[in-house]
């Protein structure tokens, strides 16, 4: 049984596939904990693989993105991954750096997000995106040194959001000292949807 959060259909707010329709499969649990976290991990149902096929289904979009919390955490993962390619589902991970485990390679989109606060505990060396939340100045030299552990086609720095107030001031001060890196917003945070 896979522990929840929620499953729902929106579009991506962030990062290189903004405005992509997407199911998101959030997964409960987290091996961090952010001071500025703005995520409800905590469990709040479970399904078996085949209620996650046939929820994920009920959508008209094509796109998953498997999320959380941590989904590196979801030992079943390999199964829902390899079940969800067999239904043609394009499928993407958002991670905070801490794992690289082996069904990585059977997804077409990786996002990692790794925290500055447990720079030590990132062992990610690829992905397609690296987003950085600006939760203080220190971030500039947290994204320059990131930068060097992971490749990725794209580099962001992302505004701390922290109670619903977006710093994006911040953000700003962090890019103007990172060359090759741009901003990334939640959007669905400031047009108002899920």
């Amino acid at each position: 049984m896979y522990k929840l959060v929620e499953i729902f259909e929106s579009l991506q707010g962030e990062g290189r596939n903004t405005g992509r329709p997407c199911v998101f499969v959030r997964f409960a649990g987290c091996n961090l904990s952010c001071p500025w976290c703005d995520t409800d991990v905590k469990p709040r149902f479970s399904l078996s693989l085949d209620d996650i096929l046939a929820e994920v289904g009920r959508y008209k979009a094509k796109s998953v993105i498997l999320t959380g919390g941590e989904p590196t955490l979801v030992e079943e993962m390999p199964e829902l991954v390899a079940a969800l390619k067999r239904e043609g589902y394009w499928i993407a991970v958002e991670t905070n750096g801490t794992a690289e485990p082996d069904w990585f390679q059977f997804l077409d989109y990786v996002a990692c997000s790794p925290k500055a606060e447990f720079a030590d505990r990132v062992v990610l060396t690829r992905a397609d995106e690296v987003r950085v939340v600006a939760s203080s100045e220190a971030a500039a030299d947290f994204c320059r040194a990131i930068r060097g552990r992971i490749s990725a086609a794209d580099y962001y720095v992302s505004p701390c959001d922290r109670g619903g107030e977006i710093d994006f001031a911040l953000a700003k001060s962090v890019l103007s000292r990172l060359d090759g890196w741009s901003l990334s917003v939640q959007l669905h945070k400031i047009l108002g949807f899920r």
